[in-house]
């Protein structure tokens, strides 16, 4: 057990590390890009974002949420469930994008510059379906592998990103910066994954048949979670202007820039908790899942004490003064990811109960709830309102 647990510890440790090296960089440039761009410009870009956000769920088709489990309970198909997976994806990505760009030609008529920057945004949807092999490494308890590589392709992009920055580049090649990013970290996990003895990758119908029986409960539920995440800016972009779109995400982006932390510790007790459930360790199971709320809730809280004490600080000292306006927004939407990572502990332990049936039940009325909220709030109080709707969203859908 002490093993596990230092390889616990380890795995945790590798992705940690590597994620507060991109946070200081992503802090850094995405300072310097809010400040050259501009609300307005900033406000396009967080825009196109949301877009590709909300096809996410369905490129995906579930799997991030089961692919551990399925590798935990079947070790011995590793291959064809990462072959399978990746295929469905790829598949599912491009009549994504499809769909993508329908809705920026209808919908954003006339705005070249929303459509190039979605666009090159919804490329990355290809290379998020080969991410889905960062899995393998999680229930190997090998993240050190995927720590590294993110790094190394981050520390690229944002070399790229300083590029455009220094050049004065167009808003839309910022947006292509981040299907680079993707398509780096996916080509560099292929190749890792055969030098570490990683099966032979194959496509089998019947695997793709057991594992979208268990995953399709996440589609509708996850895209129902992007919603009330992501809507927000959307509606604050149709219903006010895209400058507010960068207020607001600037508020957001302060909110989550810790989110790496809560993501690493989730990812790597999920195995964890999943071996002590295959295994019939019923204490096990439990005490590590409420091992796993009392670090995420206590964590969650304590950054939200001192981002609200310091949210003028933080938005002067990241964007300027010329986002006074993220100030009050940030104050109250920062209290919303303490919610938001309840519920990603929970996902853990639905699918450990195998309760996923119930996920959609509980994500469309919140979806529905903050699409309501947000449409009466941003009429009342603008991206204050939105950053109010998300809040009590969130306690609905998780409490």
């Amino acid at each position: 057990m002490s093993i596990l647990k230092n390889k616990v510890a380890k795995n945790a440790s590798w992705i940690i590390i590597s994620k507060v090296v991109q946070a200081i960089l992503a802090l850094i440039i995405n300072m310097l890009t809010a400040r050259y761009l501009g609300p307005s410009n900033y406000g396009v870009i967080n825009y196109a974002a949301s877009i590709i956000s909300f096809v996410v769920p369905i490129m995906n088709l579930g799997f991030s949420n089961v692919l551990v489990r399925e590798f935990v309970e079947h070790p011995e198909e590793e291959g064809k469930i990462i072959g399978t997976c990746i295929t469905l994806s790829v598949l599912s990505s491009f009549a994504c994008i499809l769909g993508v760009m329908t809705y920026t030609f209808l919908v954003d008529v006339d705005q070249l510059i929303i459509n190039i920057a979605i666009a090159f945004y919804s490329i990355s949807l290809i290379a998020q379906a080969f991410e889905l092999i960062q899995y393998w490494y999680q229930y190997k308890l090998l993240s050190k592998h995927t720590a590294i590589v993110s790094l190394i392709a981050y520390l690229i992009v944002s070399g790229y990103k300083f590029f455009l920055l220094v050049s004065r580049a167009s808003v839309e090649l910022f947006a292509l910066s981040n299907s680079i990013d993707y398509f780096l970290i996916a080509f560099a996990l292929l190749f890792l994954y055969k030098k570490n003895g990683g099966q032979h990758i194959s496509f089998s119908s019947a695997v793709g048949k057991r594992v979208l029986s268990n995953s399709k409960h996440y589609i509708v539920s996850t895209m129902m979670i992007t919603v009330f995440a992501q809507i927000d800016r959307i509606m604050i972009k149709l219903m006010i202007n895209e400058a507010a779109v960068g207020y607001y995400s600037a508020a957001v982006t302060c909110s989550t820039m810790t989110s790496f932390v809560f993501i690493a510790i989730i990812d790597s007790f999920r195995p964890v908790i999943f071996s002590h459930k295959k295994s019939g360790d019923e204490n096990g199971y439990k005490l590590n899942i409420e091992r796993l709320y009392c670090i995420i809730i206590y964590l969650a809280l304590a950054q939200s004490v001192l981002m609200t004490i310091l949210s003028r600080y933080i938005i002067h000292i990241m964007y300027g003064s010329e986002y006074e306006q993220s100030v009050l927004a940030l104050q109250i939407v920062v209290w919303y990811t303490t919610f938001s990572y309840m519920g990603s502990v929970r996902s853990v332990w639905i699918l450990g109960e195998t309760k996923q049936k119930y996920l959609w039940i509980i994500n469309l009325s919140s979806a529905i709830l903050n699409i309501v909220l947000n449409y009466y709030f941003i009429k009342l109080w603008g991206i204050y309102g939105a950053a109010i709707a998300s809040l009590l969203t969130q306690i609905f859908a998780n409490i």
